[in-house]
């Protein structure tokens, strides 16, 4: 199904509302129609970091590449020993990590080896220098099941098979077991670009003094920073005039240079009536309200060949809106293979909290800890959408969900974690 007949199917389904979305729903509608990226560049591993595999990252090797002592001790044959006794062996050489042990062991040798060093011919045991007592050049050795204490070649990694899988982001112990492969560079997605810009003519740049009614633009900040952390491309259009021509204009440019456009502010009822008959006429917008608080003025769809998110004006409400649902758009857009969603759990809630049926709502919360390791979690103060110190302060989000009430203090409330959402 092409995209614009999933955006048919979905106007046509009988409780489509776009002005009204319900929060799942609307993560469900934004799922169908990414188009990832589908060009790649080869990097070398130290610029790998943070990127999205576009190949899987094939073993050319064991890991590891020999069977190796997991210990240092006394490798010797599982035969030679007796069960529920002590068995006297005699040492007849040394084993280290990159210096093997040139020969065979015979019935009743042992050799003294260090950990990662292979294991002799003959060898299939490794006794821990904890249960082996030498006198001179024999050593007694406690018994120890055949096998014990060894680590066969390729039980972590077999020659051919896929040390990593395409659309991984790569974190930093994948950097060392690329390199443990001698691998020296990846195939990964290029980087996505994003365009940003706000509107409002009531937005200075900071540096510039303000005028009466005048704030100044803090949302281009944070989303410059969220993006940043997704590893994007940024190309930042600064403030745009509140007018048709400018927005349009600025519409234009953007959906030729980028492959996602996020705007902040302009989405909202009463603000800019000229915002949705330019999307309308440049693009196609799947939903313009969400019901959730705060962030119920969202807008999602295509303009011109980019995605479009249209953010709320409201600070706190650009950055919940962002993290529910721009980031994990963000990552499919990358190639980043997302195994789960971003997981919720219990804690105790201490305060009581405002709430009214009939929106799901992410109100930022303070977690802590009790001396019984019970986790609790007490709301950072006035939850205003505006209150941006309120998402500086809060280590998560208290999700609320749609029918339910007011929260009194003792209750269990589900809490999602911030830093959580960003590294999943």
């Amino acid at each position: 199904m092409t995209k614009q007949n999933r955006l048919e199917t979905i106007t046509q389904e009988s409780d489509y509302d776009p002005n009204s979305m319900p929060v799942d729903k609307a993560r469900s509608y934004i799922g169908g129609f990414l188009d990832p990226v589908t060009s790649s560049e080869r990097v070398s591993i130290r610029d790998a970091l943070g990127r999205i595999l576009s190949q899987d990252v094939i073993s050319p090797v064991n890991v590891p590449q020999h069977d190796n002592s997991a210990m240092d001790g006394y490798a010797v044959r599982g035969h030679d020993l007796s069960e529920g006794k002590k068995t006297d062996l005699t040492v007849v050489g040394t084993a280290f990590a990159g210096q093997p042990f040139e020969g065979g062991l015979k019935k009743g040798e042992s050799i003294r080896i260090m950990t990662g060093a292979v294991i002799p011919d003959g060898a299939d045991t490794v006794i821990m220098q904890e249960r082996a007592e030498r006198i001179d050049g024999v050593v007694s050795v406690d018994f120890s099941p055949t096998g014990a204490n060894t680590r066969k070649a390729g039980e972590d990694l077999k020659l051919g098979s896929a040390a990593l899988q395409k659309g991984h982001k790569v974190r930093p112990a994948d950097l060392g077991l690329i390199a443990s492969l001698g691998i020296p560079e990846i195939s990964v997605y290029r980087k996505l670009r994003v365009a940003f810009f706000s509107t409002g003519d009531e937005l200075v740049g900071i540096g510039n003094p303000l005028r009466e009614g005048q704030i100044y633009d803090s949302n281009r900040y944070t989303i410059f920073g969220m993006l940043t952390e997704l590893g994007c491309e940024l190309i930042d259009m600064g403030v745009i005039k509140d007018t048709p021509e400018a927005v349009e204009a600025a519409f234009i440019d953007s959906t030729n240079i980028a492959d996602v456009v996020i705007t902040s502010g302009g989405v909202s009822v009463g603000e800019a009536d000229f915002v949705k008959p330019i999307l309308n006429k440049i693009g196609e917008v799947l939903f313009w309200k969400i019901a959730m608080k705060p962030g119920r003025p969202l807008a999602f769809g295509k303009v011109g060949q980019s995605h479009f998110f249209g953010l709320p004006g409201n600070p706190v409400a650009v950055m919940v809106t962002f993290y529910q649902f721009v980031q994990s758009a963000l990552k499919t857009l990358q190639g980043q293979v997302i195994q789960t969603p971003s997981p919720t759990f219990k804690a105790l809630c201490t305060r009581p909290l405002k709430k009214t049926p009939g929106r799901t709502e992410f109100q930022r919360g303070i977690l802590s800890q009790t001396a019984a390791g019970e986790w609790t979690v007490k709301p950072t103060g006035d939850q205003g959408s505006g209150i941006l110190s309120s998402m500086s302060q809060a280590h998560c989000f208290i999700v609320l969900p749609t029918d339910m009430g007011k929260v009194d203090a003792g209750e269990l409330v589900d809490v999602q974690l911030i830093r959580g959402l960003i590294d999943s």
